[in-house]
């Protein structure tokens, strides 16, 4: 997922460091990835966005050489069957039927389940959380993903609704060091900031008794 700027920077980087001026410094640079499935998250930007910022978007792809893997090493060793059919369903090996008027494609039943509700999609995922939760291999094995974060929150704090116990909020710091630069950044503004892998300002978490 990340931007072709940060290819760039690492480019000129290493060229300054090794004071080489041929690509990279002169060095071979391994990337991996699926670009099908981690394009670069561009905030409020539209699809066209998300492919100018990919890496294929560089002049310096035109010296990048493919290499394809074709073993599924998971069934292959694990002889996990479940992830052998996941991966002749996955989007965009052409034998996903799209209907050419709309551009839908219709998902097989095997393939997901649908819910009506986000309490259904948790009774589903979490199925008797009342007497599991505690049960820290069962929690390990079940998680819902969400595209936005407003979304993640509502989920948690549903799923956190049926366990008994106290609720207890806890808070970000939001005071600033400097007492100077305290007229440019209010309270207000640092209680809304949710940085990437932080918690937000308001973090709810449930106090229950471990047997």
């Amino acid at each position: 997922m990340a931007h072709k700027k940060s290819l760039e920077a690492l480019k000129l980087t290493l060229k300054d460091l090794r004071r080489n001026n041929n690509i990279s410094g002169g060095l071979m640079i391994l990337l991996a990835g699926d670009f099908r499935q981690t394009l670069p998250a561009i905030p409020r930007g539209t699809p066209a966005d998300e492919l100018n910022a990919c890496l294929k978007a560089l002049p310096l792809w035109n010296n990048v050489k493919t290499l394809s893997l074709t073993t599924n090493m998971r069934v292959q060793l694990q002889n996990d069957q479940s992830a052998a059919q996941f991966f002749k369903q996955l989007f965009g090996n052409g034998k996903v039927l799209v209907d050419a008027t709309s551009g839908l494609t219709t998902l097989t039943n095997d393939f997901c389940r649908f819910v009506d509700s986000q309490l259904a999609l948790i009774e589903n995922v979490f199925p008797n959380i009342i007497e599991n939760y505690q049960n820290y291999a069962w929690l390990s094995q079940r998680a819902i993903l969400a595209a936005k974060n407003n979304v993640v929150h509502a989920l948690n704090f549903t799923t956190q609704s049926k366990i008994a116990g106290d609720l207890v909020t806890y808070k970000s710091v939001d005071s600033i060091t400097n007492p100077d630069d305290v007229v440019n950044y209010p309270t207000e503004f640092l209680n809304s900031l949710e940085l990437p892998g932080f918690p937000p300002h308001n973090c709810n978490s449930k106090l229950v008794q471990l047997l």
